[in-house]
């Protein structure tokens, strides 16, 4: 899996002109899924995503989590993060997962990630539809985690 996270000052998803998640400070999280993921790769994002330290403290060091700042998320699954550009210029996402794999390990991550923040500060895309993502990226800082490290 990859998570590409972005910390944000406020974010926001629409599908078909209606907003479907809407956050201020925190995270948008685009995840890539890819064919050997598993449960124990949806656990260990589920566990370093709060706990990530990416946020000021007070003497402007990143020592803060999203969860320590009281932040919240958006998690949208993104299968172009596994394009392979090697050959030619048109793009293959033969890395990414099929939709009947991708989509349960997203909605487990998603279910996760609300037990620990609570369901209020997790909020999600459309798995597989086309999506307008808005962001005001905040430093701007943007970390990628990847369970095959």
């Amino acid at each position: 899996m990859k998570a590409l996270i972005q910390r944000v000052s406020e974010a926001s998803v629409e599908v078909a002109g209606a907003r479907v998640a809407e956050i201020g400070r925190g995270f948008l999280i685009l995840l890539g899924i890819t064919h050997s993921d598993g449960p124990q790769d949806v656990a260990w994002l589920a566990r370093k995503i709060p706990a990530l330290r990416i946020f000021e403290d007070e003497q402007g060091l990143m020592n803060k989590s999203v969860a320590d700042i009281g932040g919240a998320v958006i998690v949208v699954s993104q299968f172009t993060l596994y394009a392979d550009t090697k050959k030619g210029n048109r793009p293959s996402f033969i890395g990414a997962s099929r939709p009947e794999h991708a989509e349960p390990l997203y909605a487990e991550l998603v279910r996760q990630l609300r037990l620990t923040l609570g369901d209020s500060r997790v909020g999600t895309g459309v798995f597989g539809a086309e999506m307008r993502v808005r962001l005001l990226n905040d430093g701007p800082v943007t970390v990628e985690l990847r369970t095959d490290n």
